[in-house]
């Protein structure tokens, strides 16, 4: 079975969410991965993309998915059978919540849900409980779209913002292959 597993430029997650391409890829699954161009591209101080690139693509056994062109063809040539996007930021989220495919990553979506197939979103952004909060709820009324469990991660110092619990991905991954989302969504 073939997995897409898009990430997105919420840095600080991504040691977290490569976890969780090793446990998919551990099940059994064949990972295709897909970068935004800025997750491809950036050195953070969460470290460099090279080092990133390197990692994932060890991982996955697979080059990264990280054009608009190479992105494309997910749909027509039906290539995954469940796409993950995580870490889904705030911007990537708005662009799904409002039909733009301008990055590797909405495309890649945008393609895949042509197929009828599930797109599980791993939220992760400072904003969730404000303006990217109206997207999550547009999302989560999409046939076909799963989000991983999410909980405010800093309540204190940012107290609008919210992570998935990416622990949780590979158990919502086997959920939505049966239609299903986990609950509770908010935990």
């Amino acid at each position: 079975m073939n997995i897409g597993f898009a990430m997105c430029g919420s840095f600080c997650t991504f040691s977290q969410v490569i976890k969780e391409i090793q446990i998919l890829k551990d099940i059994g699954y064949n990972i295709i991965p897909i970068m935004s161009a800025v997750s491809y591209e950036t050195d953070t101080r969460f470290g460099r993309a090279e080092d990133f690139i390197k990692k994932i693509e060890g991982i996955a056994e697979n080059k990264i998915i990280h054009t608009i062109p190479s992105a494309e063809p997910i749909g027509p040539k039906k290539l995954l059978d469940l796409l993950v996007v995580a870490p889904c930021t705030g911007n990537t989220l708005a662009k799904l919540a409002n039909g733009i495919t301008d990055t590797p990553v909405t495309l890649a979506v945008k393609a895949h849900l042509r197929n009828e197939r599930p797109v599980v979103i791993a939220v992760s952004t400072n904003d969730a409980l404000a303006s990217a909060g109206k997207n999550i709820g547009a999302l989560l009324n999409y046939k076909n779209i799963y989000f991983v469990p999410m909980k405010q991660d800093d309540c204190l110092n940012k107290p609008r913002s919210v992570v998935a619990d990416f622990i949780k991905i590979p158990e919502t991954v086997e959920a939505a292959l049966l239609g299903r989302q986990i609950q509770p969504v908010i935990s």
